[in-house]
């Protein structure tokens, strides 16, 4: 997958803002990049991006851990369908296959993540849709963590570089 790198990235860029993990982060997750299987009446989505340092050096091995509701806003919560982690390639790319998550009352539409550089604290956040009516209602959204959303001959891709410490 080509993917260039980000535009914004500058010298001295601002650490990706955490948010709560939530009740339904589950630990252990298997390694895995396709989450689309778990839910095949999704809507595909690609969500990619880079891990990066305050001075924009790709943060190779990072762990990427994600975890989301299914098509209909539900998350599994007696296993691992739309959870697991991967590790950043050399240039600090990452990716997963998955499936855009359903709403589920009291929240926007959106992602969880956790992201670690090797030896580094933990970063958990959230990644939320761009134009999504519920944003400005959900009590904890934060816009800086709008993912770069497109639409493809075969689903959406989302991009979003993290900035860690």
């Amino acid at each position: 997958m080509q993917l260039s790198r980000t535009p914004t990235c500058d010298d001295d860029d601002d650490l990706t803002p955490a948010q709560t993990e939530g009740p339904y982060f589950t630990p252990e997750s298997p390694e895995k990049q396709d989450f689309a299987s778990d839910a095949p009446g999704g809507e595909p989505m690609t969500l990619a991006g880079y891990v990066l340092t305050e001075n924009c050096q790709p943060v190779a091995k990072a762990l990427i851990e994600l975890w989301h509701a299914n098509e209909i806003g539900t998350y599994d919560n007696s296993g691992y369908k739309l959870r697991g982690h991967q590790f950043t390639d050399a240039e600090g790319k990452w990716w997963f296959e998955t499936i855009v998550p359903g709403v589920y009352p009291g929240r926007t539409r959106h992602y969880h993540l956790k992201v670690q550089r090797p030896g580094g604290n933990v970063l958990t956040t959230q990644l939320y849709f761009p134009g999504e009516p519920d944003n400005e209602r959900d009590r904890i959204f934060n816009a800086a963590l709008l993912l770069d959303v497109r639409a493809t001959s075969d689903g959406k891709f989302g991009r979003y570089d993290f900035i860690v410490a």
